[in-house]
């Protein structure tokens, strides 16, 4: 997206209306601090660690209530320095309703904190199938959903007519049109092709399923990933909010050394796994409701679990 502010500028409004009481310090965010942040690889750019998903919590239609809490998600989100929130016109409304958020954060006065926050937004979006000629079609129709001059990144959904996509992404990006491209999978599907298509084509990002219970990128993704100098996109990091409420429904405890990580909660546990592996870039927890997205916040700042304390929290995983 054009004439953004850098995030140093963001971050440096965040503290100042923190300090000026203009809004909530919220627990764990210091106005001296902010949010872990990760270079691009092959760029001058970085993202938060801690990004959004929108897949399920963001199909919401019409309904006043839910568009006016789902805006509310999307603000606190930038406010607490969030970058990444990513989307597919697979997931129904999801795309209209990031649209409506934005244009309500947008009608803030001129110079109004909420504005320049908004401009941190780094806008990920998918395409799908059919393929070919459609490709700009969607591109299109998604920027009019989510009312926005262009993307950040654009995806290709799931190696869906991938050749094809690709190959409209690239003129695209060449032509200043869009950031970054790539490629997503999830649930563990299709890897040796998500592989091959990181070997041997030009691509930004790959956006895979990653967390504390499935790491079976572990084995060749990420290492190809640091490799080929490709960013990598974590979704399902709660393996679909299963991993939390089994621990608890279990009543399970977090350790006493989680306190060595910055861990206050199992949220910021799972997500501090994820994103202190070298090579992921960004994890995208989804969710609906306001105390949820604070902690999943929090999981993106330091300190972080080193190599050996990453092995001690899927030890620890594993064993209950």
């Amino acid at each position: 997206m054009q004439h953004r502010l850098t995030r140093r500028h963001c971050l440096k409004l965040l503290a100042g209306a923190m300090a000026a009481g203009l809004l909530p310090a919220w627990p764990g965010f210091a106005a001296g601090g902010g949010p872990l942040q990760k270079t691009i690889p092959g760029s001058n750019k970085s993202l938060p660690v801690i990004g959004m998903g929108t897949w399920r919590t963001f199909n919401v239609g019409n309904d006043p209530k839910l568009l006016a809490a789902r805006t509310e998600l999307v603000k606190t989100f930038l406010e607490l320095g969030g970058g990444l929130i990513d989307s597919s016109p697979m997931y129904g409304s999801a795309p209209d309703v990031m649209g409506h958020a934005l244009a309500q954060l947008d009608t803030a006065k001129p110079g109004a904190v909420q504005s320049d926050i908004a401009d941190s937004l780094f806008a990920a979006e998918k395409i799908w199938s059919p393929a070919g000629g459609s490709t700009l079609g969607q591109v299109a129709d998604l920027q009019r959903r989510w009312n926005i001059p262009q993307f950040d990144l654009l995806q290709v959904h799931n190696l869906s007519d991938w050749r094809e996509h690709l190959a409209v992404l690239r003129e695209l990006k060449a032509a200043g049109k869009v950031g970054y491209i790539g490629i997503t999978t999830s649930h563990g599907r299709r890897h040796r092709e998500v592989e091959q298509i990181m070997a041997a084509e030009d691509i930004d990002f790959v956006q895979l399923t990653y967390n504390i219970v499935e790491r079976e990128a572990e084995q060749r993704l990420l290492p190809l990933a640091a490799e080929k100098g490709i960013a990598v996109i974590a979704n399902r990091p709660y393996n679909g909010g299963n991993l939390i409420k089994s621990l608890k429904r279990r009543g399970e405890r977090l350790p006493g050394w989680a306190a060595e990580h910055g861990c206050t909660s199992w949220a910021e546990f799972l997500l501090k796994f994820i994103v202190s592996h070298p090579a992921i870039s960004c994890a995208i927890p989804a969710t609906t409701q306001l105390a949820h997205l604070q902690e999943n916040m929090r999981a993106g700042l330091n300190p972080m679990p080193s190599a050996n304390g990453r092995k001690q929290m899927a030890r620890f995983i594993e064993a209950v």
